[in-house]
């Protein structure tokens, strides 16, 4: 959530700026990311009888598609939220289920199950005023752990089944995909700040100076360094330095870690899933680069666990496969489909270029740089 809307106006003009001067283009408006722990995810089922496009055949047509997700949409959302995505997760028709696409199929019945995620109206207007007093717009906003999703994860785990988790600084968002759809989306309001808190405390250091050992020295998991070295922190007011066993940070870290990832736990046992997860979970962000966190996650959930990095699209490798950039890439993918066709349900525009986005910026940076 915005709370300081001067200083985060300020952060959003630094980064197009920065932007603009390493592409050499000029910037109008941005794909926003959201996220926190104001959003919430719930699903729906809607019905419609068939029109058809051919009234004897009772072929499914696009009317009828967009019908039956406007019937799904129609659930009681309280006055201070909003819709922020619907996405269809499968079609019935008649009795047919599991149906992915059902354009052009012949029924007399057609349902429609969705996942629809909300927000805060008051979080949204914010973060939308912020880009907009900083001089740009807001092409759209975007779940941030939808975007990361799209960035990390592989199209068979979201088939097998998967739980992203994006270890954030102040919350950990969750988003849960099954049978090739998010099925859940979830936020535990904990993240790295609270690690490094702990450590700020427990070794009465600044916050500061334990974010940089959280950094550089942290880890969750015995074994993810080979020698109990010491850390040594600088002296405040001209005392002297401190050495600290890294093994003490670690049990600074390990605990805090641990209750993240069983309250993430607990709303996966929640779960009415079909299957379990046979893509097993995979950490994303900051706090994923805690040495050890994918050892311990999986410990913590008794299943395969990794640290997702975006995915290779092109361009400059190297800088951006960091779980850090997870979402921002993800927002570049997500950007770039809704531009071309038209919004994120996919219907092409008519005058719109087919060449991706994306697929312009790896050429241009490839003619700059390789």
């Amino acid at each position: 959530m915005v709370v300081n809307i001067e200083a985060t106006l300020r952060s959003v003009a630094s980064a197009i700026e920065a932007a603009e001067m390493m592409s050499g283009r000029e910037v109008h408006g941005a794909y926003t990311g959201i996220g926190g722990s104001h959003i919430d995810g719930i699903n729906s089922r809607g019905v419609v009888a068939v029109t058809g496009k051919n009234r004897e055949t009772r072929e499914i047509g696009r009317d009828d598609i967009i019908r039956v997700l406007e019937a799904a949409r129609a659930v009681r959302i309280p006055m201070d939220r909003q819709v922020l995505e619907l996405i269809p997760q499968s079609y019935i028709v008649d009795d047919q289920k599991g149906v992915r696409d059902p354009l052009d199929m012949i029924g007399v019945r057609l349902e429609a199950e969705v996942h629809i995620i909300t927000c805060s109206v008051t979080g949204a207007q914010n973060l939308i005023k912020c880009v907009n007093r900083a001089g740009f717009r807001v092409e759209g906003l975007v779940l941030q752990s939808l975007a990361a999703g799209r960035a990390v994860l592989t199209g068979e785990e979201k088939e097998l089944g998967v739980a992203l988790i994006d270890l954030g600084g102040g919350t950990t968002d969750v988003l849960v995909y099954s049978e090739g759809t998010p099925y859940s989306t979830t936020t535990i309001p904990a993240g790295g700040i609270q690690v490094t808190s702990d450590i700020s405390i427990m070794k009465n250091i600044s916050f500061e100076t334990a974010e940089k050992i959280k950094l550089e020295a942290g880890s969750c998991w015995e074994g993810a360094f080979e020698e109990d070295e010491d850390i040594i922190v600088p002296g405040i007011g001209g005392r002297p330095p401190l050495p600290i066993p890294r093994s003490e940070i670690k049990g600074i870290i390990r605990p805090r870690m641990e209750e993240i990832f069983s309250m993430v736990r607990e709303n996966l046992e929640k779960l009415s899933l079909s299957r379990p997860l046979g893509g097993g979970v995979v950490l994303t962000g900051g706090g994923s680069q805690l040495l050890g966190a994918a050892e311990l996650a999986s410990s913590v959930f008794g299943l395969s666990a990794r640290v997702g990095s975006p995915l290779p699209v092109g361009g400059l490798v190297e800088e951006y496969r960091n779980p850090v950039f997870s979402t921002a890439v993800g927002l570049a993918l997500e950007g770039s489909d809704r531009a071309d066709f038209g919004g994120p349900e996919g219907n092409e525009s008519p005058g719109r270029e087919k060449t991706p986005l994306l697929g312009k910026l790896t050429e241009w940076l490839r003619k700059e740089f390789f």
